[in-house]
């Protein structure tokens, strides 16, 4: 049996769909949870009980974190410790491997472009820091000796059928595709790599079922090379066969809108992610699985044809 839980998000469903091509037994754990297989097994659950997630690791091979919680950072710090430390005894007590599906907010601001495995954890944010903790929580039970653990870690996502869920489809994607200016934070002048959602959910499943990946962090296939914000609209723009209108959010014009947008408040801590080159490697998963991730222009055409029509 392997296990998702938080089995409904963006990255639990992709995960769901790849790990067919592994096993017949997979478990999908949420609040309400939905097969994407026919023979998935559905487990209601809270996760923030120990004894519900106690449940819903008994009898996994693996069990893969895919949760996500509402992006506020005081939610995040009572919510994810808790999970976590949930999580990692009901792995340990049924000899259980555990896969978490991160994201970079730990990473040191100043390195940025060019983020590799190798890149030294020294966040800047709020939610950073919480991010942090839960490496350290992984990582201190693999170094004992308790854990078979590893990190699948991704750079900020996009893909189809997620709305609601992505930055760049809330702030590019639906305002062209409604003629409408783009928004993007802080310039447009810089670089940022994006991972595609189904390419995650396959790099997932493959590291989830390789006994070798273990007890290491990768970072999942993300195209290289990747566009400046300016192209990225320019680019979603000519898909959507719309002019390329955008604004620059500035720190001031994020905080007004935070006023009568909660999650906009919530990303004025990490608007350092777009005044400078955010560029994410995944060299070692991709030579180590020979593995091409799927360019940037596949990516924005298939979220078109799914989510809009076009």
């Amino acid at each position: 049996m392997q296990t998702i839980l938080g089995s409904g998000g963006a990255i639990g469903v992709e995960l769901a769909r790849a790990l067919k091509d592994f096993t017949d037994e997979i478990r999908l754990v949420s609040r309400h949870p939905e097969k994407v297989n026919p023979t998935d097994e559905l487990l209601s659950a809270d996760l923030l009980n120990p004894e519900d997630v106690k449940r819903a690791v008994e009898g996994s091979s693996v069990v893969y974190i895919t949760v996500g919680f509402k992006y506020n950072h005081k939610i995040w710090k009572e919510s994810w410790p808790k999970l976590m430390k949930s999580v990692i005894d009901a792995c340990i007590e049924n000899n259980s491997k555990l896969v978490f599906f991160d994201n970079i907010y730990m990473y040191d601001p100043a390195c940025l472009d060019g983020m590799t495995e190798e890149t030294p954890l020294n966040p800047s944010s709020k939610k950073g820091a919480v991010r942090a903790g839960l490496v350290e929580m992984i990582m201190s039970h693999v170094e004992a000796g308790k854990l078979n653990a590893l990190i699948a870690r991704s750079a900020d996502f996009y893909g189809p059928g997620i709305k609601g869920t992505s930055v760049l489809s809330e702030t590019v994607f639906d305002p062209l595709s409604k003629r409408k200016k783009a928004n993007w934070m802080s310039s447009v002048d810089y670089k940022h790599s994006y991972t595609y959602t189904p390419d995650a959910g396959k790099a997932t499943a493959m590291l989830g079922n390789s006994e070798t990946a273990y007890n290491q962090v990768w970072h999942m296939p993300t195209a290289g090379d990747p566009m400046t914000g300016k192209e990225w609209i320019e680019a979603i723009a000519k898909e959507l066969g719309v002019k390329p209108r955008y604004q620059v959010l500035s720190r001031f014009m994020l905080s007004l809108l935070g006023i009568f947008i909660p999650v906009m408040k919530e990303m004025l801590e990490m608007m350092y992610q777009y005044d400078r080159d955010y560029v994410f490697s995944s060299d070692k998963f991709n030579q180590e699985f020979d593995f091409q991730p799927t360019p940037y222009a596949e990516g924005i055409k298939a979220i078109i044809r799914s989510d809009y029509g076009k």
